[in-house]
């Protein structure tokens, strides 16, 4: 990743420049002498491109002289389109057009200092890179860019904007790390450990193992993790940032409460999968790696707030051991489940944390993520997550805050008609209602174990990994909802 600094405003001698131009105009200070270092071929070019600024157009100028490299031209489009969220879509589109030169000058003199901010926030959040298992990579494929340079009027309050933008998107990338792992290094032990790097930043962390889980009564997760040879984990964080601002005062409004569904291999269990596509199962814990995540962000930049992150680590494989089609488990809350389908899994390992959440922490409200369901993708696509909740208020607050950071929520329905598909004839419910509405159904279950508090469930699982290239994500694992959750905070409760 390459160093991203603010600095005044001055034409580069070498590498890359990067124009940011409006419709019908030009790009300040720094586009005229541009013009002027390339004897004027600089505006013919991009006539000769039909380049007109407009919003999403871009043009490249190859060895256009004045000892550049080259030169890109960005279309900022009218005033109108000038936005926080379309200048962070722009600078990761800037990325792969500059990310092959050791250094790049990005003129953002016309730009606010926020505005300038949001473009390096789109810049990093987009060059991310797992390349750690790449031994035979040749060079010429990876990325060169050392240091961009974005030239604004005022570089101490860009680079002042910038830094709580930098710390949500190593937030980002921690989830996407966690995410992309292959499940042989990345195990519910290992995942408790990388969990424990987060106390560098101030947050604590309690990591609870089997004994303590059996002590409890967490019958629901450690029936699906009794079929593997990793034991299984639940890692408790707390960022207590509104506790710490009131200097030694208790804080008086009740923690914020997201809770991660971690399972890091699902093969399904004795229900096992079909073979195709089930190495995609590594990122099944992909709700846990954005509540990991969220949690280094809201530490990393400081948030006055008290939040509390929890994820139930298990790994669901068949074996001798394994929970079967047909048993019943006792939950923490102390109701009982009939397991129709081993791979319904991912409900009763938030059944019981969600449960000690909500018992332990009395939070304000409760939101667990969750590569859930199939159904939600058939429903939604990739495009957006599914929304379940049983509080409008909460609903209303996440869908705003998905509107502002572009990671799209879709509300779906709950109600007693789908309850009762999940109705048990030996016990007091079932792990799966069936086909019609499957991801409705998980949803019911879930909210059997949230005890009437305001909460949120969130499936993932068309959103967890990108299929391909947008401009702030690289095709792999996507991070979705870390930046969403911390628009939540930072907007609706702190202050």
């Amino acid at each position: 990743m390459a160093d991203i600094a603010f600095v005044k405003p001055a034409l580069p001698r070498h590498g890359a420049l990067v124009l940011l131009v409006p419709e019908g105009g030009e790009g300040g200070s720094l586009h005229a002498a541009a013009a002027t270092a390339t004897d004027g071929r600089l505006p013919k070019a991009l006539e000769a491109a039909g380049f007109k600024g407009r919003k999403g157009q871009s043009a490249v100028l190859w060895a256009p002289g004045g000892g550049l490299s080259k030169i890109v031209a960005l279309g900022l489009g009218k005033p109108e389109d000038v936005t926080p969220e379309a200048l962070e879509n722009l600078g990761g589109t800037a990325w792969p057009l500059v990310a092959a030169e050791r250094e790049a000058v990005v003129a953002a003199e016309a730009l606010t200092p926020g505005l300038a901010a949001r473009f390096g926030s789109g810049l990093k959040l987009r060059s991310y890179r797992f390349g750690k298992y790449r031994t035979k990579e040749k060079e010429e494929d990876k990325p060169k860019a050392e240091r961009i340079a974005i030239a604004t009027s005022d570089a101490a309050k860009a680079k002042a904007e910038f830094a709580p933008l930098s710390a949500i998107a190593d937030g980002v990338f921690l989830a996407r790390d966690l995410v992309s792992e292959p499940p042989n290094v990345l195990f519910p032990a290992e995942m408790a450990e990388r969990c424990k790097t987060l106390e560098k930043l101030g947050v604590e962390v309690e990591v609870l193992g089997p004994k303590e889980m059996k002590k409890l009564g967490f019958g629901a997760l450690l029936g699906v993790a009794q079929g593997s040879a990793q034991e299984p984990r639940v890692v408790v964080m707390k960022w207590l940032g509104a506790s710490k601002a009131a200097r030694g005062k208790k804080a008086s409004a009740r923690p914020l409460c997201f809770v991660g569904k971690g399972v890091t291999f699902d093969t399904g269990g004795i229900s096992i999968k079909p073979a195709g596509g089930m190495e995609e199962m590594k990122f099944d814990m992909a709700g846990a790696g954005t509540v990991i995540g969220l949690m280094a962000a809201l530490a990393g930049r400081r948030a006055k707030a008290d939040v509390i992150g929890l994820v139930g680590l298990v790994e669901n494989m068949p074996s001798g051991t394994a929970q079967r089609p047909g048993d019943v488990v006792t939950s923490y809350s102390g109701q009982t489940i009939e397991v129709i389908n081993t791979d319904a899994e991912g409900r009763l390992v938030l059944a019981d944390v969600l449960w000690y959440a909500q018992e332990k922490y009395d939070p304000r409200f409760m939101v667990d993520l969750a590569t859930l369901t199939g159904a939600i993708i058939i429903a939604l696509g990739h495009e957006h997550a599914g929304l379940f909740t049983n509080d409008d208020g909460l609903a209303a607050k996440l869908e705003a805050a998905a509107k502002a950071t572009g990671e799209g929520l879709w509300r779906m329905p709950l109600g007693d008609a789908y309850d009762k598909q999940i109705k048990s004839d030996i016990a007091d419910m079932k792990n799966v209602g069936g086909r019609p509405g499957g991801s409705i159904t998980a949803a019911q279950f879930i909210q059997r174990f949230v005890n009437g508090k305001p909460w949120a469930h969130l499936d993932i699982a068309g959103t967890a990994w990108a299929y391909k290239d947008t401009p702030i994500t690289p095709k792999g694992a996507s991070a979705f909802g870390v930046r969403l959750l911390d628009r939540l905070v930072a907007d609706q409760y702190e202050g």
